[in-house]
């Protein structure tokens, strides 16, 4: 299951994530996935196509304070590869949704 948090597709949501050397990255969010009842955000780095980081997708684990909707949510790193790859197949499934989605609007 994955939540639809670009609703309007013109603004794109994005967040700041500091990697290890202390750089700050923007990156769009690319949809947020729910795996044995948890979220998870994945994103993508908004750089040039010279840029390393160029084409790459970021898992984190996302909480959310359901009592305050406007406190920034909590992104986890995931440091156990079970979940990383349950995740990883979860984000698959959606890219075959979105494609097939793609396809039915054609």
């Amino acid at each position: 299951m994955s939540k639809n948090y670009n609703e309007f597709p013109e603004e794109e949501m994005t967040v700041d994530i500091q990697i290890d050397d202390n750089t700050t990255i923007e990156c769009a969010v690319v949809t947020v996935l729910e795996v044995d009842g948890q979220d998870y955000i994945v994103l993508e780095p908004i750089v040039d196509e010279d840029d390393d980081l160029y084409g790459q997708i970021w898992f984190y684990g996302l909480n959310e304070n359901p009592d305050d909707p406007n406190e920034e949510p909590e992104l986890i790193v995931i440091d156990d590869d079970e979940v990383y790859e349950a995740v990883a197949d979860a984000f698959d499934e959606y890219l075959d949704t979105q494609e097939f989605d793609e396809i039915i609007e054609e």
